[in-house]
C-alpha cells in the first residue's frame, strides 16, 4: 500500500478511535445499568410466576405479591432495560455514522443518572402500592415527565450530531434512528396526556393505553433493532445492504402502518367499532416491513453460515431477526378477530410482548453490544464459554416461553374461558402446568443474564486483555482472516502496519 492511499485510513481509523473514546462513559453506563435492571426485572418476573401458581410463595413480603411483582417486572423490562439498550445503541451509532465525535458525553451521562434515578423512584412507587395500574404505564405519574425530560437531552444530541454529520448520505440505519428518535416523545407524551393529565372517559384511556403499548414496540424499540442488524449484518459481513429500495420502502412502510396498531385489545368494548378493527388490521399489516427488513439483512449476510458461526455479534442480530420474523407472525395470529375470543384475556398477550422485547428488540441489542464494547474499552471479551451461554439459555428460555407456555397456554386458557359449561376455577387450573414451565424458563434466562451482567461489569472496568481481533465462538479462525470477522477493532493498529 503506498503512503498515500494509507493517509485517509489512517485518518479515518483514527476518528473513529476519537468516537469510540469520547462515547465510552455513557455508552458503557447505559449497557451496564441496563443489564442490571435485566437482571432486576427477571428476578421480579420469576416472582410473579411463581406466585400465579404458588400464590402463598413469599408470601409475608406484601411488597412482592402479584399485583405489584408484575408491573414491577414489566416497567424495569421495558424502561429500565430496553430504553436504556436502545439510548446506548443510539448515541453509538448516530455518531459513528455520523462520523462526528462526543463533545457532550457529560450531559448524556448525568441524563442517564436522571434517567435511573427515576426508574428507582417508579419501582419503589409500584412496590409500595402506588402504581397507577395501566399497563407499561404503573409507574406513579409524577416520574414520567422526568423520564421524557431525560429522554429529551439524549434526544437533542443525537439530533446535533446527524445535523453535523461529515457526509451528507444518510445510511439506513439512519433513517430508523431518527424515526425512532421523533416517535418515542410523540407517542410517550400523547399516552401520558390522555390517560394520566386529561379527563378521558376511562374506555378511552384503556384503548389508548393498549395503543400506547403497542406503538412503543413497533415506533421505537424496532426501528432501533433494525437500525443495529442493518449496521452488524453490513459490517461483520462485509457487504453493502441487498436492496437499499427495500430497506427505505420497508422503513415508510412501518412509519405508516405501525401508529394505527394496538387498539384491537379492546375488541368488544363499546369504542368505535373501526378503531378495534384499524388496529387488528395494522398489527397484521405491520408483518409486511418487518419482513422486508428481516428478509433484506437475511441476505445481506446470506452465505456467511461460517461468519454467523464465528461472530458473536452476528449470530446474535441474526438470532433477533429471526424473533422479529416470528413477531410479524404472531401479530397476524394473534391480533386476527376469530382468535382474538381466545387470546384476548390470556397469558398470550403477554408472551407476544416478551417475545417483542426480549426475543426480538434484547437479542438485536445483545448483538449490538457485542460488537461495541470492545471498540469503546479497547479490550476484548473475556470469556467465549459466558457469551455461548448467554446466547443459547435466552434462545431456548424464550422460545420455551413464547411457544409453550404463552401461546399454547394462552389458547387453552382462552378455550377453557369459552367454555360456559364449565366452572372458570377450570380456565384457571388449566395454566398452572404453564405457569410453572414459565417460572423454569424464566430461571433460565436470568441465570444467562447475570453472567452477562458480570461480563459486561468486567469489561467497562477495562479487565479484558488487549487484542488483534475480537472475542470470537470459535479458537480457530484463520479462514477469516487475522482479525476475524469483525475485523475493524484495532483500526488505527491495522491501517498502521
Amino acid at each position: 500500500m503506498s503512503t498515500q492511499s494509507q493517509v485517509p485510513v489512517i485518518e479515518d481509523a483514527q476518528l473513529r478511535v476519537e468516537i469510540d473514546r469520547s462515547l465510552r462513559h455513557p455508552v458503557m453506563f447505559f449497557f451496564t445499568s441496563g443489564a442490571a435492571w435485566l437482571a432486576v426485572s427477571l428476578i421480579l418476573g420469576i416472582i410473579a410466576s411463581a406466585k400465579s401458581h404458588h400464590p402463598g410463595f413469599l408470601g409475608e413480603c406484601g411488597f412482592l405479591q402479584y399485583g405489584r411483582s408484575f408491573p414491577a417486572h414489566i416497567n424495569t423490562l421495558i424502561y429500565g432495560w430496553g430504553a436504556q439498550a436502545a439510548f446506548g445503541v443510539l448515541i453509538w451509532l448516530m455518531a459513528r455514522l455520523s462520523r462526528q465525535p462526543s463533545k457532550n458525553a457529560g450531559t448524556i451521562l448525568v441524563a442517564g443518572h436522571i434517567w435511573n434515578f427515576a426508574i428507582s423512584i417508579g419501582t419503589i412507587g409500584i412496590l409500595a402500592g402506588h402504581g397507577t395500574g395501566k399497563h407499561w404505564m404503573q409507574f406513579p405519574t409524577f416520574v414520567w415527565p422526568v423520564l421524557l425530560a431525560a429522554y429529551a437531552v439524549i434526544a437533542i444530541w443525537s439530533l446535533i450530531a446527524f445535523r453535523c454529520r461529515r457526509n451528507e448520505h444518510v445510511y439506513i440505519s439512519q433513517w430508523y434512528l431518527l424515526g425512532a428518535i421523533f416517535w418515542f416523545p410523540w407517542v410517550y407524551l400523547t399516552a401520558n396526556l390522555y390517560v394520566n393529565v386529561f379527563d378521558v372517559h376511562p374506555l378511552m384511556a384503556a384503548a389508548i393505553n393498549g395503543w400506547f403499548r403497542h406503538a412503543l414496540i413497533f415506533l421505537f424499540f424496532t426501528p432501533i433493532a433494525i437500525a443495529s442488524a442493518y449496521y452488524i449484518a453490513a459490517k461483520v459481513s462485509g457487504r453493502a445492504i441487498y436492496n437499499y429500495s427495500y430497506s427505505i420502502g420497508g422503513f415508510w412502510a412501518l412509519a405508516i402502518i405501525a401508529p394505527w396498531a394496538g387498539m384491537q385489545t379492546m375488541m368488544g368494548a363499546p369504542i368505535p367499532v373501526f378503531l378495534q378493527y384499524a388496529g387488528a388490521a395494522a398489527t397484521m399489516l405491520v408483518g409486511v416491513p418487518l419482513l422486508a427488513a428481516g428478509i433484506n439483512i437475511l441476505k445481506t449476510a446470506s452465505g456467511q453460515q461460517e461468519t454467523v458461526a464465528y461472530s458473536p455479534s452476528l449470530r446474535f442480530s441474526i438470532a433477533g431477526v429471526f424473533g422479529m420474523l416470528l413477531l410479524a407472525f404472531a401479530g397476524v395470529v394473534l391480533a386476527h378477530p376469530a382468535s382474538l375470543k381466545f387470546t384476548q384475556f390470556t397469558l398470550a398477550g403477554y408472551g407476544y410482548d416478551v417475545l417483542a422485547i426480549y426475543g426480538f428488540f434484547s437479542m438485536c441489542m445483545f448483538g449490538a453490544i457485542y460488537f461495541i464494547v470492545p471498540r469503546i474499552t479497547r479490550r476484548e471479551w473475556l470469556s467465549r464459554r459466558l457469551i455461548r451461554t448467554h446466547f443459547w439459555f435466552s434462545i431456548y428460555g424464550i422460545l420455551f416461553i413464547f411457544l409453550f407456555c404463552t401461546l399454547l397456554g394462552g389458547f387453552q386458557q382462552g378455550a377453557a374461558q369459552e367454555n360456559h359449561t364449565q366452572p372458570w376455577i377450570q380456565a384457571v387450573t388449566n395454566t398452572i402446568p404453564y405457569a410453572v414451565g414459565m417460572t423454569v424458563a424464566w430461571c433460565f434466562v436470568l441465570y444467562a443474564n447475570f453472567f452477562f451482567f458480570i461480563h459486561l461489569a468486567l469489561m467497562w472496568l477495562r479487565l479484558g486483555r488487549r487484542s488483534s481481533h475480537p472475542t470470537l465462538l470459535r479458537r480457530e479462525h484463520s479462514a477469516l482472516g487475522p482479525h476475524g470477522p469483525e475485523g475493524d477493532i484495532d483500526e488505527l493498529e491495522r491501517a498502521k502496519a
